[in-house]
């Protein structure tokens, strides 16, 4: 129940705002040009309820644009709420239109790709007020998906209030002064959050940029039929490498892929087939299927695949995600085949000082004939032994490496093709970290879906200052560790760590049943904080002052995600 003072103030706002809005005005004339609809399956659709204007413009419509996904969630939300009837095949086309011609530019979506690729990051907040009117329920990164007129963000706010009442006074309005209150500081911006809100809005993301205007200008169609190589990484799964076959399906902007992919960690291959579509000249959205069925969460039986495709189109990168809360994925990198050979990878995260007779394996693609051990280059106090073997996707040397080895980075070279930062030369493995440093998971199984949280551990060497944390640490890549989890000491007597999960040898975490456990007590939910801890497998290697070395990790073991906002039963 509502505290009699929360209860008062509520009222007390409730009147202010009555006593001082105006009658309601008839709707005034956009103030900026809108982007005019001239796709007519979206006027038969939408103009029922979007006024037609005679530039070709649609109320709303014709002044925001967004991504794929962003106009996706529009048409959801009109189908179950506003009574809009589409089949699938015409909400596509509708998708299709709309994000292309009021799409984002390549620029203009980068900076908040993070929300439609689904990854689990830290935002930083660009302005205290978006903390208090819209970070309380959503992402910036949501926000920062669209673009809107000044007009436009105020009617998002008033959509707010309509579907959402909650909000007014959970962040966009301020609890009025109490009698006796000193008056702010001269100078005080003392308007609602919700107004400041929308000047940020309208000023950050407005609907004209010269970034839309340019890619408007120069948009072509995505010819990117042909052969890619893909190099990337997954977590707790290590580096992989391999191709992706595009070949064009139907119209312009539609392909079917195959995909091969090898991890030369455990020498797993994954391979699938896919369809995609290219919106707005430049955004990949596909949906790749795996050949064979794994029978780890870690295995992907389907990815959804979210790319930016370079203006060139020479390039692509993104993530590839699956799980029931996105939680896996993939990020990766594709570049065109060619004639040209290159280097994409090497199986060693790191080599140590003073190691002799070391086999190093270079992955790349259209390598030399007749290669020779004074072909490859790896750098600075990197010996070459002897060419052990080669072929056109691998080549194989034996080196040794000076004990007196500046640590560091070097690049690896074979002729004219190099990767930079290939792998790491270090003397000593002064700490571990453990990722993700701060994790979720989610508890389920009975009603709801589990949501599951890998870990790995990567050794650091403390660089050139010999001070941990600090940037020029190098990342000597994974090694093999024991895991174990700590009670993360929250109340007196907690013992989260005997009911929230289970973590495997290799990292993954999975968590218990929901629900009510009798076990518990109060029989409360298997939900609580951990330590996930990471344990060097001592070998030759230890840390400088001889101790085993371990990291940490805090996880959060929540419940299940009850309510889905994005109606996902609408696009089935």
């Amino acid at each position: 129940m509502l505290s009699r003072r929360l209860l008062a103030g509520l009222v007390a706002c409730s009147l202010t705002a009555a006593a001082q809005s105006p009658p309601k005005p008839e709707p005034s004339k956009p103030t900026e040009d809108g982007i005019p609809v001239t796709n007519e399956l979206v006027v038969a659709r939408c103009a029922a309820c979007h006024k037609k204007d005679d530039k070709g413009n649609l109320t709303r419509i014709s002044w925001m644009r967004s991504t794929p996904e962003g106009w996706q969630q529009v048409i959801k939300r009109m189908v179950r709420l506003q009574g809009v009837t589409a089949t699938p095949e015409e909400a596509r086309q509708i998708v299709r239109y709309l994000s292309t011609y009021h799409g984002l530019a390549p620029e203009e979506a980068r900076p908040a790709l993070y929300e439609v690729e689904r990854r689990m990051i830290d935002e930083t907040v660009p302005d205290e007020v978006l903390k208090q009117a819209c970070v309380i329920c959503h992402s910036v990164g949501r926000a920062a998906s669209w673009r809107r007129t000044r007009d436009e963000w105020q009617l998002l706010i008033n959509m707010h209030v309509g579907y959402f009442p909650v909000v007014e006074f959970q962040g966009f309005r301020r609890f009025p002064p109490r009698a006796g209150d000193p008056p702010p500081p001269p100078g005080t911006d003392t308007r609602d959050p919700a107004d400041k809100a929308v000047d940020f809005l309208a000023k950050t993301w407005p609907l004209h940029t010269p970034e839309w205007a340019a890619w408007r200008a120069g948009m072509r169609a995505p010819k990117l039929a042909g052969r890619w190589l893909v190099t990337g990484k997954q977590h707790g799964q290590g580096d992989f490498h391999g191709e992706m076959v595009v070949e064009p399906a139907g119209s312009a902007d539609e392909f079917t892929t195959r995909v091969t992919l090898r991890f030369p960690r455990d020498g797993k291959t994954v391979q699938g087939s896919g369809r995609s579509i290219v919106y707005t000249g430049y955004a990949w959205r596909g949906r790749l299927e795996s050949a064979s069925k794994g029978t780890s969460p870690v295995d992907p039986p389907a990815a959804r695949q979210v790319m930016i495709v370079s203006r060139d189109q020479s390039q692509m990168d993104g993530r590839w995600f699956w799980g029931a809360y996105d939680e896996f994925g993939m990020d990766v990198t594709l570049r065109r085949a060619s004639a040209n050979p290159v280097l994409f990878a090497v199986d060693r995260p790191a080599l140590r000082a003073g190691s002799t007779g070391q086999l190093v394996r270079l992955y790349g693609d259209n390598l030399p004939a007749g290669q020779r051990a004074e072909d490859f280059d790896l750098g600075a106090g990197v010996a070459l032994r002897r060419l052990v073997s080669q072929s056109a996707t691998e080549s194989v040397v034996e080196v040794d490496v000076a004990a007196d080895a500046v640590p560091g980075r070097r690049d690896a070279a074979l002729r004219g093709a190099t990767i930079t930062s290939a792998y790491a030369v270090y003397d000593k493995i002064d700490y571990l970290k453990v990722t993700p440093e701060a994790a979720m998971a989610r508890l389920g199984g009975n009603s709801h879906p589990k949501g599951y949280q890998q870990f790995e551990a990567f050794a650091h060497h403390r660089g050139i200052d010999g001070k941990p944390n600090t940037p020029d640490d190098v990342n000597l890549g994974p090694v093999d560790v024991t895991w174990s989890m700590e009670e993360f000491f929250a109340v007196y007597g907690d013992d989260d760590k005997d009911f929230v999960g289970a973590l495997s040898p290799s990292g993954l975490f999975t968590p218990a049943p929901e629900g009510p456990n009798p076990k518990r007590k109060f029989g409360r939910n298997n939900y609580g904080d951990v330590w996930i801890v990471a344990a060097h497998k001592t070998g030759p290697e230890v840390s400088r002052d001889g101790k085993p070395l371990t990291g940490k990790a805090h996880l959060v073991v929540t419940v299940p995600l009850y309510v889905r906002w994005d109606q996902p039963e609408v696009s089935k």
